[in-house]
């Protein structure tokens, strides 16, 4: 034998060695771990903070429960700052030091899309609750997600806004650096073409900008109805306060970006009489809803869930059910489980997961209005989208 074939026997031994050994570390855990990657801090920490949430309720529940397959449930959460190359990290020490078996993340989409990347090398499955971005799960069978998608919610915006507020010429300020919105302005502009409006100009910016005077001002030459801006809310509370200062009163559009409790401390009555696409309200009565709102009130001070936390809740509980059904955390078995996830009742509404791994769910609309977010409607997906 040469000296080069003995170096391959050994290094491949090696391997079979590690790899049994490894499977063996598996066999003797007594829990079963399971990743979470959030931007717990940095310029979007609160959709982190209060996906954080929702996620820990749902294995705390379980584990009270007995936990599944025989084993309690170990939750290991990394914080991305809000970076993708952070969520890249994260995921790739989630899986090869900490061994989980499935993965849940992230909000913003640039960073599902990083985290998504390796998840789909390393075969470990990974749900995203809020990332809205339909490449996310393109080309990815072990991505999955409990969310609605942008082509639907840039068509929500456009329908409220030509059907209910009569605007037919609308301006776009979007956020060039973030899928997320790159992605929502062409949504957007094409619904509104299809349904009878113009788009007078589209305006981008760089998240982190604080003087958006430029884009602003162009905008107001073309006399908009309305400005669309699917941006995330720190920007666009920013921008809000100087589309005011600029004597612009039409109302801003938006969506499920601007969900956090922040937007509002930063803009204040700026946001008089705007709108934007969320994934729930907590005005919906459903009996289940209320009660995850009164439980999560009771565990953080009374504070009220926003849909980050609320959509974290059902990520993990579909993963937690899809375990049950295949009965394994083996990784293929168990990401098969997740995409025949069907009628699922969820605290956001009953998920059904389609060909393309993704959920489709009616958008509400929400309304500052005296102050607070309230409910101003619900849009169903197009006939050939359901």
């Amino acid at each position: 034998m040469s000296a080069a074939v003995r170096r391959i026997t050994v290094a491949a031994a090696m391997v079979a060695g590690l790899a049994v050994a490894t499977m063996a570390a598996h066999a003797a855990d007594d829990t079963i771990k399971i990743g979470h990657y959030a931007s717990k801090t940095g310029p979007e920490a609160t959709f982190g903070q209060s996906s954080d949430k929702g996620v820990k309720m749902a294995i705390d529940e379980a584990n009270n429960a007995g936990g599944v397959l025989g084993k309690k449930l170990e939750l290991i959460t990394y914080d991305t700052q809000g970076k993708s190359a952070e969520a890249s990290n994260a995921v790739t020490r989630l899986i090869n030091n900490d061994h989980v078996v499935a993965l849940l993340g992230e909000v913003a989409s640039s960073l599902s899309l990083a985290g998504g990347e390796i998840a789909q090398a390393n075969g470990i499955p990974m749900i995203t609750h809020a990332s809205t971005n339909p490449k996310v799960t393109q080309g990815r069978d072990m991505v999955f997600r409990v969310c609605f998608i942008d082509p639907f919610q840039g068509y929500a915006v456009a329908k409220f806004a030509t059907d209910n507020l009569k605007a037919k010429k609308i301006a776009i300020l979007y956020d060039q650096g973030q899928a997320y919105s790159v992605g929502l302005r062409k949504d957007f502009s094409k619904a509104v073409k299809q349904l009878g409006g113009t788009i007078t100009t589209e305006q981008s910016y760089t998240g982190g900008d604080q003087d958006f005077s430029a884009q602003l001002t162009t905008i107001r030459e073309g006399q908009p109805d309305a400005i669309f801006i699917p941006g995330y809310y720190t920007d666009v509370g920013n921008i809000a306060l100087q589309v005011r200062k600029l004597g612009i009163t039409v109302p801003l559009l938006g969506t499920d970006g601007w969900d956090s409790a922040k937007l509002k401390e930063i803009a204040g009555d700026a946001l008089k009489d705007c709108y934007y696409s969320n994934h729930y309200t907590p005005e919906d009565p459903r009996p289940e809803l209320q009660a995850f709102i009164k439980k999560f009130k009771e565990l953080h001070n009374g504070e009220t869930p926003d849909a980050m936390a609320v959509l974290a809740y059902d990520g993990a509980n579909v993963l937690l059910d899809a375990m049950k059904r295949a009965n394994t955390t083996e990784p293929k078995a168990l990401a098969k489980a997740i995409g025949e996830t069907k009628g699922f009742k969820g605290v956001t509404g009953t998920i059904t997961l389609d060909e393309n791994r993704n959920a489709k769910k009616p958008a509400v609309i929400l309304q500052m209005k005296d102050g607070e977010w309230r409910y101003a409607a619900s849009i169903a997906p197009p006939a050939d989208e359901k």
